[in-house]
């Protein structure tokens, strides 16, 4: 093995040493584990679709021990939940510049199995873009496709960058093939928001969806490329729609200036910060295109 390969090859190891002392496997099943962040004292990150359970969870602590760990709240949106655990309280790890990173620049994906200590795997960064929409609506910016296969204890463990320096979440959720890291940035939002609320607070319309394709006369009188949009079958008393004056036939073209062709269009702009604010809506109603102003309301807890 040549030198340079020796320096690189202790250079991971040492990162992985450094990183894995914020990293601590979290489980909640007698069998099986994800891996978490300690990412401030007391408060753990892990990956919200690998927690099956709110209650009796624990963590195994860098030191071996296992604690108790309490759920603060989750957002599936972002697929991170968040736990409170005193006795995580490990130095505040270093964040790395997430914007810093490009094509190909060396990552590591550092977790913890509950029983056989610390486990990394070594991969390149494929994809990033400043900032994209998720499927469920979240946005992350930076966006961060990484070329890495994650096993199941890896889930939920540090992103880390050639520095050393903990840049986010590693999750499968939303790739295709590989996995995403969810960056520092929205981490420390839904940490903040999950800590201050209990929970995310997402917008709704008040309406029932479905996919629709439009009649080509139709398509080629509104000069519009997007061959579907979404068409109303429900809407609920008093919602947003309800009181913007939607009714049921009306199809939805565009929402905030932006197209709708999938449903995901939708719902993809009715996030937290929209709550409260009106959003241009253009449908069209025997016809005839429409605009009206909707002001977004927020879901209630455990609704649709």
């Amino acid at each position: 093995m040549s030198a340079e390969l020796i320096e690189l090859s202790n250079a991971l190891a040492q990162a992985t040493e450094r990183a894995a002392a914020n990293i601590v496997a979290v489980h909640a099943e007698a069998r099986g584990s994800a891996s978490g962040v300690v990412w401030r004292a007391g408060i753990i990150v892990t990956a919200e679709h690998a927690l099956r359970r709110d209650e009796e969870i624990h963590a195994t602590l860098p030191d071996g021990r296992v604690v108790p760990a309490t759920l603060v709240g989750r957002d599936p949106s972002s697929d991170l939940a968040v736990l409170k655990c005193a006795e995580a309280s490990a130095a505040v790890p270093t964040f790395g510049d997430v914007t810093a990173l490009k094509p190909v620049s060396l990552t590591l994906v550092v977790g913890r199995t509950r029983a056989s200590g610390p486990v990394a795997a070594l991969g390149a960064v494929s994809l990033v873009v400043p900032e994209r929409r998720t499927w469920t609506g979240a946005a992350l910016a930076p966006y961060i496709r990484l070329d890495v296969g994650l096993q199941p204890t890896a889930i939920g463990g540090g992103v880390v960058d050639a520095q050393g320096r903990i840049v986010g979440i590693a999750t499968p959720r939303f790739a295709r093939f590989g996995a995403i890291a969810i960056p520092a940035p929205t981490v420390d939002r839904v940490i903040d928001t999950l800590l201050k609320k209990g929970h995310i607070p997402q917008g709704y319309l008040g309406v029932g969806l479905q996919p629709v394709r439009l009649p080509e006369a139709l398509r080629q009188s509104l000069q519009r490329s997007e061959k579907t949009a979404a068409i109303v079958l429900e809407v609920e008393p008093e919602s947003p729609a309800h009181k913007a004056g939607i009714v049921i036939g009306d199809i939805l073209l565009a929402l905030a200036g932006h197209p709708v062709a999938r449903l995901e269009d939708v719902h993809s702009q009715l996030h937290g910060d929209a709550i409260g604010k009106p959003l241009a809506l253009q449908f069209v109603r025997g016809g005839a295109t429409q605009e009206v102003n909707i002001v977004v309301g927020e879901r209630s807890r455990g609704g649709e």
